[in-house]
């Protein structure tokens, strides 16, 4: 019996631990590559808080999906597509009599879900030239399209 045993459990070692350490290289191939996708999408917000500080907009934007298909939450509102989303920035930060501010992303939690989703949870704050600094937080779904990551879907609040 003691034989049947030992035997029994050298086979299994044999060949259930080839497949374990197999598993562990797949699964640590997959998390590089979402690394390397996080890194990319905290890049896309990162460019689009320079474009926001240099007061570029279009650039800002270009971190959104550009389609009808994108949603904007914000204020209690609805905006759907990119135009309507433009225009919404527009007119809250470039009209006359408002500002952009300076913009400060931070507390960014990047959350690859596949080769081409994730989300991101954040705090966005603005420092304006009268000291106020509104702030709030978002929650923004990214798709990985031909052009790159872009958000498809920004839900951002104001506190």
């Amino acid at each position: 019996m003691r034989r049947f045993v030992l035997s029994f459990f050298s086979s299994l070692c044999c060949c259930c631990l080839p497949i374990i350490f197999l598993a562990q290289a797949q699964a640590q191939d997959v998390s590089g590559g979402y690394g390397n996708d996080a890194k990319a999408i905290e890049h896309v917000l990162r460019t689009q808080q320079e474009a926001w500080n240099r007061h570029d907009l279009e650039r800002f934007m270009a971190g959104y999906w550009n389609s009808p298909e994108l949603t904007f939450f914000s204020d209690a509102k609805e905006h759907d597509g990119w135009q309507a989303t433009i225009d919404r920035y527009l007119a809250t930060y470039s009209s006359p009599g408002h500002e952009m501010g300076k913009l400060d992303f931070s507390g960014l939690r990047v959350v690859v879900l596949s080769q081409d989703s994730a989300f991101v949870r954040g705090s966005w704050k603005l420092t304006m030239s009268d000291g106020k600094t509104p702030h709030g937080l978002f929650t923004l779904v990214f798709r990985k399209l031909p052009g790159g990551w872009k958000i498809v879907h920004d839900h951002t609040s104001a506190d």
